[in-house]
């Protein structure tokens, strides 16, 4: 069976993103998120233009170290794996889950696994979102066999960290 790995990253705004646009975009995604229904149609339009605009802003090391490393992240687990490793992003820059999945399936890919390295508990991107978009992708591709590697053993973590901590004590 075709595998392939996708890293469901979080995603950062780039350092150089208008700065009345981000601040637009941030009061908007807070009323957003608090009452999505509350908001009148323009304000809507308005957050999806600014959302699309970051999400497709050219991206470049200096601009945006976060994707960069998200990119080299995503070369060592395909290295480690052997699995060819595409990388989406929840917020803030391209491509969604939705697009990745969309083009692994073009590229006859029958079993996507998604991993993210949001380890712990609790937090509603790793938690909520992305197995709600994988349950969604699911229904739309039933073909295709999705696997969620989440969530992380806490043990596993903690043995992760502690040698991480380890490495500085020498």
């Amino acid at each position: 069976m075709k595998t392939i790995l996708i890293l469901a990253m979080h995603g950062s705004p780039p350092n150089d993103f208008p700065r009345r646009e981000l601040g637009e975009f941030f009061s908007l995604h807070a009323r957003f998120e608090a009452a999505a229904n509350s908001m009148d149609e323009a304000s809507r339009s308005r957050y999806t233009e600014l959302d699309q605009k970051m999400r497709s802003w050219p991206r470049t090391a200096e601009n945006d170290p976060f994707h960069a490393a998200s990119l080299s992240l995503a070369r060592q687990i395909e290295s480690e794996s052997g699995l060819e490793t595409r990388v989406c992003f929840n917020e803030f820059c391209a491509p969604t889950l939705e697009e990745v999945v969309k083009e692994a399936v073009e590229d006859g890919f029958q079993r996507i696994v998604v991993v993210t390295p949001m380890m712990t508990r609790g937090g509603e991107h790793a938690e909520v979102e992305i197995p709600t978009q994988i349950r969604q992708l699911q229904s739309e591709y039933p073909a295709v066999h999705f696997i969620y590697a989440w969530p992380f053993r806490e043990e596993e973590i903690a043995r992760f960290l502690t040698a991480q901590v380890r490495r500085f004590f020498n």
